[in-house]
């Protein structure tokens, strides 16, 4: 059975729905890898960059609280509708500057070169590591700091794998999203040159519910 995706970019003007044309923008106040407010490591992740790509920036809180801190930030999203979101709630911040492309063809045509690239529950997850990972090396400063977060990956679930939603009037759509335990997502970016790799699964505040994977690498 083929897992091509239904258009993913429509797949992703769905998220968060209820954020709609009245909301107002969510707090920058911090800087979340999980799902759980406070819960794991921040922005001390990204080591200290001068300039920084988000990889599906989604509504951009992150990216707002990293570009309020005087870090230049270019925040990309596949989505048209979270792109204009995301501009209508942060047009005030002079650092950020938010891209509607799909990842893999932004970094193949930027010349730009960035200290940190980052996801938070992103493309990472979503595109094919083969194509992403080495375009994402090349686009990174020596000494750049490379650091996603995802959903935990259970057992029964490797490699390639359709994830399921909604779309304008309850039609299922699919993406493809990549499931590798740590070590294997560990492998794959000291096979295109990344050192000091540091890869875990945080387990849930108390143990209930999804761990969140965390991966670390560096760009020598």
């Amino acid at each position: 059975m083929s897992h091509a995706p239904q258009n993913p970019a429509l797949f992703w003007d769905r998220y968060k729905p209820d954020r709609d044309d009245l909301s107002p923008a969510p707090k920058a106040e911090s800087f979340e890898w999980t799902q759980y407010a406070g819960h794991g490591p921040g922005v001390e992740l990204l080591g200290t960059p001068k300039d920084a790509l988000e990889l599906g920036a989604a509504e951009g809180r992150e990216a707002a609280f990293l570009a309020g801190r005087g870090v230049r930030v270019t925040a990309l999203d596949l989505s048209p509708v979270q792109v204009a979101r995301a501009r209508r709630w942060w047009s005030g911040e002079p650092n950020l500057d938010f891209v509607e492309s799909e990842a893999c063809a932004y970094l193949s045509a930027t010349e730009e070169f960035y200290d940190a690239i980052y996801s938070i529950w992103g493309v990472v997850w979503f595109a094919n590591p083969e194509e992403l990972l080495p375009l994402a090396f090349e686009r990174l400063r020596p000494g750049g700091i490379f650091t996603f977060s995802q959903g935990e990956t259970h057992s029964d679930l490797y490699g390639r794998q359709p994830m399921y939603g909604k779309g304008p009037g309850g039609r299922e759509m699919t993406v493809d999203r990549w499931c590798f335990p740590p070590e294997m997502w560990a492998d794959l970016l000291k096979r295109e040159g990344f050192v000091n790799v540091d890869a875990s699964c945080l387990p849930a505040p108390r143990g209930e519910g999804l761990g969140t994977l965390i991966v670390q690498a560096v760009k020598p």
